[in-house]
């Protein structure tokens, strides 16, 4: 099945053909005719499934029909990289629609925003917090919004935007069409779904689980030497674009730190950055320049390269969903991926909280050559205890 069969208008046939899309995938093909029919729908798939397209495609196609220069569509997303990548979305599947969308998030000053805002847009690709605060001081308008889409919405709850949400659905008075799209189904995005959409239609694509073209390794370590250990597993593995993840913002900066000392083009993602440093390092990052970029979970969702090779855990993720959202980074759409995990003793738990996950044991790995026995230093001013870990986490 191809494209063609949806009946998309010619304009945005137009932007799938200059992207390359050939033939939809499975999350596509089960969403855009619900979404096309206008009914409310919940997604549910892995990371790399192609669901952004999935929704963006048939919101072009409904907002073609309507006035211009008015929001009538308005995606809620939970980071700055997925708003920007899903606003890219759009600008790239529909370049020659002439619809146009803005994407809104803190860390930038709202000045330039303003001024997009009021020349006019079709379509907000917003985090909650920004949008809240372009609500108050009345910069946008959203009387006229009649699609909505949440966008990892689990993510939206680990982050603590439920009070923020709720509060731009007390905006939204107009009869809409809404869609939630979810890697997973917690509690609290299962009352969400209860409350806010009628008569969802559920598409899901396979399981809440790691997807199967990636392959799983554990490298058992001790705490002061995985630092040590990343560096002579890079050494010693052929790889493209690797995404490391830390637990913490210190730790994330610190880390890249030592790897660009040890000779690795790296760069830190993590919520200390300003606006600008984030988006130089995801553009190095995907130019090819940055080849080692280490963030904290702010990174689990949104960064879409197909070149990333390798996720490694340099730290243990605190649930499996965290583990599923994180290695969804690698082995994306047709590619395959590997992801390693570093484990210490601490980490049992959780390791068998993963095994159940996957229904399989995955790999325990030992480097040749490598000093396990060798001891902590004294003094460490990196690692710290786990409580003071915890209250600077991301």
């Amino acid at each position: 099945m191809s494209f063609q069969t949806f009946n998309f208008h010619s304009s945005i046939m137009a932007g799938i053909q200059a992207l390359g899309y050939v033939t939809p995938t499975p999350i596509q093909l089960k969403a855009i005719p619900p979404i096309m029919q206008g009914q409310d729908v919940i997604g549910l798939a892995q990371t790399g499934t192609g669901k952004t397209a999935a929704f963006v495609l048939p919101i072009l196609q409904r907002l073609l029909k309507g006035p211009r220069g008015r929001i009538g569509a308005l995606i809620i997303s939970p980071t700055r990289e997925l708003a920007e990548q899903t606003h890219e979305t759009f600008g790239d599947l529909g370049q020659k629609t002439g619809l146009k969308s803005i994407a809104i998030y803190g860390g930038v000053g709202m000045d330039q925003q303003i001024r997009k805002l009021r020349s006019g847009v079709e379509i907000a690709v917003a985090c909650p917090g920004r949008l809240l605060d372009h609500i108050w001081r009345g910069t946008v308008d959203l009387s006229f919004v009649d699609v909505l889409v949440i966008d990892e919405a689990d993510r939206m709850f680990d982050m603590g935007f439920l009070p923020d949400i709720r509060n731009i659905l007390k905006c939204l008075l107009r009869p809409r069409q809404t869609m939630l799209f979810s890697a997973t189904m917690p509690d609290d995005v299962r009352r969400l779904v209860q409350e806010v959409l009628h008569n969802p239609v559920t598409v899901q694509i396979g399981r809440s689980a790691p997807a199967t073209s990636v392959s799983h390794t554990l490298y058992p370590v001790k705490q002061h030497l995985k630092t040590a250990l990343l560096i002579e597993v890079l050494r010693h593995t052929e790889t493209d674009s690797v995404l490391v993840f830390t637990r913490t913002k210190y730790r994330a900066e610190r880390l890249a730190e030592q790897l660009d000392k040890a000779g690795y083009n790296t760069a830190s993602l993590q919520g200390n950055l300003s606006q600008y440093r984030r988006q130089a390092a995801l553009d190095g990052f995907r130019n090819g320049s940055v080849k080692v970029l280490v963030a904290t979970d702010v990174a689990a969702r949104g960064i879409d390269i197909l070149s990333i090779s390798h996720v490694i855990n340099y730290d243990m993720p605190d649930s499996t969903d965290a583990y599923t959202h994180r290695i969804g980074r690698t082995g994306r759409v047709d590619k395959t991926g590997e992801a390693f995990t570093f484990v210490t003793s601490e980490d049992a738990s959780m390791v068998r909280a993963i095994e159940q996950v996957l229904h399989a044991k995955p790999e325990r790995r030992t480097l040749q050559g490598f000093d396990y026995t060798s001891p902590a230093p004294v003094s460490s001013g990196f690692f710290r205890p786990q409580r003071q870990l915890r209250r600077r986490a991301v």
